[in-house]
């Protein structure tokens, strides 16, 4: 005779044994659960949920790091549980952030004493780079006796959501300059129009993500400082160097953007991008103290220390200031320069790879200042788009590879993007630009999919 079916009570006399309870019933969801569960049962149910989650290393959308070394993670391990914000505790961790702010200031060559900030990212870092620019402009028209209560800040269609958001919280106008559809960044004739006596800055982006190219910086620049000569109108220029700020001073090191121009007052840069550390971590950088405005530091006795505080977060773990500490003592120049050619010269072969597939047009070619990435746009006519291609990929081969629109008034332009970073060697590169053509013919024989089979493309571009 079959052995009989066991029973649910039975069942759950065997689950210390053999089983786990969340295999016969849902994981929490609306309320605690009436009882807890071991340490084991809690692990495997955290990794039953999360295996539907992608795999970091074929997010060829993001660029946020998905890749450290062990010694770096267990860095970070040994940090998790240290408050970075009390510095009676752990002075040391903030000594290291010091360091950190400092070697990035003479990164960007800053021409004295300077001071900057640690932050969750570069979101963070931008709101505060901003209220700088806002403080200060206030601070010069009081004491001209003039009004406040207008101010404005002019950036392009090309820069990330944060700044909209920060002009919408913190009540400035935001001017915006819309691209061109053959234009993706720019320049300082787009940027004058939108100038007058209550502007309390220009910000510009190292490295957009749609395309990975710079604003006209240099030119913004001399922009600003004609103004300021003629006109007498001192606006400041912040660099958005979220992406850019740890490429083009080991890749494009001739390139003038940072603090050696001279309206330049404070860049952002994120530690979790090309900085090459986990999420999350950015730093602000201002070229002297003078550009930080005093209103905007606490001064508090919290935790039995006289400290002086500039973020928006105060409670923060100091696993990631270690880990960039950790990457600039580990890697030096040398050490990022050799990680960031690599990269760009896995770019390069990508690149080459989709070229050759012929029905592509690169965005960017071989002499431009440009992220490691590759920026691409079909030519012609096909009876599918971006976002097809983007999707078959998905499902061929599980790439993440994200496909989107550009800014007002190039909105009509579709464009895919592939990040190419640590764990993209040159091997993948080339298995790449093979799906993509698989992927194109396929598409080219059975048409465009269903729009069901198109949600599942990354669309947004600025992680």
């Amino acid at each position: 005779m079959p052995p009989s079916e066991l029973t649910r009570s039975q069942i759950e006399r065997l689950e210390g044994m053999y089983g786990n309870r969340y295999l016969l019933e849902p994981a929490p969801d609306h309320k605690l659960p009436k009882s807890g569960m071991s340490a084991q049962e809690a692990l495997g149910l955290v990794q039953q949920e999360t295996v539907l989650d992608g795999l970091p290393a074929r997010n060829l959308a993001t660029f946020v790091t998905t890749w450290m070394e062990p010694e770096a993670e267990q860095v970070i391990q040994d940090a998790l549980r240290v408050n970075f914000i009390d510095h009676a505790e752990y002075p040391q961790s903030a000594e290291i952030e010091q360091r950190c702010i400092r070697m990035l200031a003479d990164l960007f060559n800053a021409p004295g004493e300077t001071t900057g900030a640690r932050t969750q990212g570069s979101s963070e870092a931008i709101m505060l780079g901003a209220l700088s620019l806002k403080w200060r402009w206030r601070a010069r028209r009081e004491a001209a006796g003039k009004a406040t209560d207008r101010p404005n800040l002019v950036f392009g269609g090309d820069v990330h959501v944060v700044w909209e958001k920060f002009c919408r919280y913190f009540d400035v106008e935001p001017r915006i300059v819309p691209l061109a559809p053959e234009r993706y960044t720019i320049g300082p004739e787009d940027v004058e129009p939108h100038i007058d006596e209550n502007t309390i800055g220009v910000a510009a982006v190292l490295g957009t993500t749609f395309t990975g190219h710079a604003d006209d910086i240099p030119g913004i620049n001399d922009l600003l400082v004609s103004l300021r000569n003629e006109r007498g109108l001192d606006v400041p220029l912040h660099v958005d160097a979220a992406s850019g700020g740890f490429v083009w001073p080991f890749l494009y090191s001739h390139s003038e953007w940072d603090f050696r121009l001279e309206q330049v007052r404070s860049i952002n840069v994120s530690g979790h991008k090309f900085g090459l550390v986990y999420p999350g971590i950015g730093w602000l950088v201002f070229r002297e103290t003078a550009d930080l405005p005093e209103d905007l530091v606490f001064y508090e006795n919290y935790l039995g220390k006289r400290d002086a505080t500039f973020t928006l977060n105060f409670s923060t773990g100091s696993a990631m200031v270690l880990a960039q500490y950790y990457n600039f003592a580990r890697l030096g120049h040398a050490g990022y320069r050799y990680v960031m050619e690599t990269m760009k010269y896995n770019a390069r072969t990508l690149a080459s790879e989709i070229a050759a597939i012929g029905e592509f047009e690169l965005i960017g070619g071989e002499q431009d200042e440009q992220l490691p990435l590759v920026a691409f746009k079909l030519s012609g006519e096909h009876p599918y788009d971006e976002f097809d291609v983007a999707a078959q990929l998905a499902a061929d081969h599980g790439w993440m590879v994200p496909a989107y629109t550009l800014p007002p008034n190039a909105e009509h332009v579709k464009i895919m993007r592939v990040l190419v970073k640590e764990t993209l060697g040159h091997s993948l590169t080339t298995a790449l630009g093979q799906d993509i053509a698989r992927a194109c013919a396929t598409l080219d024989a059975k048409g465009g999919l269903h729009p069901s089979n198109r949600r599942r493309v990354k669309t947004n571009t600025g992680f």
